[in-house]
């Protein structure tokens, strides 16, 4: 009888394959966004498509393609992503220059290649792959990052190629978040903290810098101090949010009651869905999504030390990565929306109207939820092969 195939499906069908709270977690967000663009965007389709139920439709579709692609995704091994993660940079590369020759132009940004029916956001593809490569570049230069300048400056090049090029289309804040995202994963394989300071002092001084290139930004930190200064102008987009916020009080003005949407409020259905949740579901509910995301970052970084404690680096920093993106991105929405932060451009993820955002983004849930899976399997195997071992090693006495 062959007890190392017997014993681990045992221990396996003792454990969930899946974390139950943060699956649950994120079809809540799945199923809320879905609620909240249907909700946000009837007056908006109406108008602009004849249709009041064209972007609640797209958004369901998105919504399949999403939970499609993460069921795909959960069936390829870790030891996939490993191995790929120089050609996903290059992929990224390529569509960041494709995207600045032969881009659609929405709003002022060139950030969208259009394929069709639908619209390919390449910075969106181009952060999944970055924290891919530098997940595998860790691993694979773990002491150097550790112990020198040198390991760190090896992935400041391609991280400065993908800014450059975000920043052209200009989506300021995709190449905000990826800097973070770059930066949260390399302090966590371990460097020097005096080195992560430098580097966070460095960014200080360049992101403001940046941002001061072009006029637009600067009226929009100008506006940011204070929206209600021109709140019919450059402040017009804060104003309407905050306005949203005082409208929905403590419980909200009820699903579907949202005054804001109705041509008030600008992007209601994609940057600023979540002024319209906070309107009609009221403060207490948005909270509530907050506590969401914030349990999303937690199993994610738990699912991540896991992996660490077993000396499965590269999974402990995917995971990391992946949940400094989300949840980063998570924060700077929302702060937009509460006028915490200058506005960015940035979707809130898997709640916002948007194909690439959500679709990638249920992308990286499904690896985090593979990562999980393979954890789980490698400790059901590790007492029945230590068992094997023993077991082995008395034969060969008895010998």
């Amino acid at each position: 009888m062959n007890m190392a195939a017997t014993v681990p499906v045992t221990a396996r069908n003792r454990v969930l394959p899946f974390d139950p709270l943060f699956v649950s977690a994120v079809l809540c967000l799945i199923l809320i966004g879905f609620v909240m663009i249907s909700s946000a965007s009837i007056e908006v389709a109406a108008v602009r498509n004849n249709n009041p139920f064209f972007y609640m439709i797209r958004h369901g579709v998105f919504i399949l393609l999403g939970l499609a692609a993460a069921i795909v995704v959960l069936r390829i091994p870790i030891s996939f992503w490993q191995r790929s993660g120089p050609w996903l940079l290059l992929v990224g590369f390529i569509l960041l220059v494709l995207v600045l020759a032969v881009g659609r132009e929405i709003n002022g940004s060139v950030r969208w290649i259009s394929l069709g029916p639908v619209n390919l956001q390449a910075s969106e593809v181009a952060k999944f792959a970055m924290v891919i490569y530098l997940a595998g570049y860790l691993v694979r230069r773990l002491t150097e990052v550790r112990s020198s300048w040198k390991g760190i400056a090896k992935p400041a090049l391609p991280l400065a190629f993908f800014v450059f090029l975000m920043i052209l289309e200009p989506d300021f804040g995709a190449a905000v978040v990826l800097m973070g995202s770059v930066m949260g994963m390399i302090f966590l394989g371990g460097m020097k903290f005096s080195q992560f300071a430098l580097i966070v002092i460095g960014c200080a001084v360049v992101i403001p810098s940046l941002a001061m290139l072009q006029p637009y930004r600067v009226v929009r930190l100008k506006t940011f101090l204070d929206p209600w200064a021109d709140p019919f102008g450059s402040g017009y987009q804060l104003a309407q949010a905050q306005i949203a916020f005082g409208r929905g009080d403590w419980f909200g003005e009820g699903l579907g009651n949202s005054v804001q949407k109705l041509f008030y409020l600008p992007e209601a259905h994609t940057d600023f869905v979540f002024s319209v949740l906070a309107e009609e579901m009221g403060l207490v509910f948005a909270l509530l999504v907050v506590c969401l995301y914030g349990l999303i970052a937690v199993r994610m970084f738990r699912i991540g030390r896991r992996a660490e404690k077993l000396q499965q680096f590269f999974m402990a920093y995917l995971s990391y990565g992946f949940a400094i993106m989300l949840t980063g991105q998570a924060l700077i929405n929302i702060g937009v929306n509460v006028g915490a932060l200058p506005t960015k451009g940035l979707t809130l993820p898997l709640v916002s109207y948007g194909g690439s955002s959500l679709v990638v983004s249920c992308v990286m849930i499904a690896i985090v939820m593979r990562v999980d899976y393979e954890l789980k399997r490698l400790l059901a195997d590790a007492p029945a092969t230590a068992k094997q071992r023993k077991k082995t090693a008395g034969a060969d006495d008895e010998k």
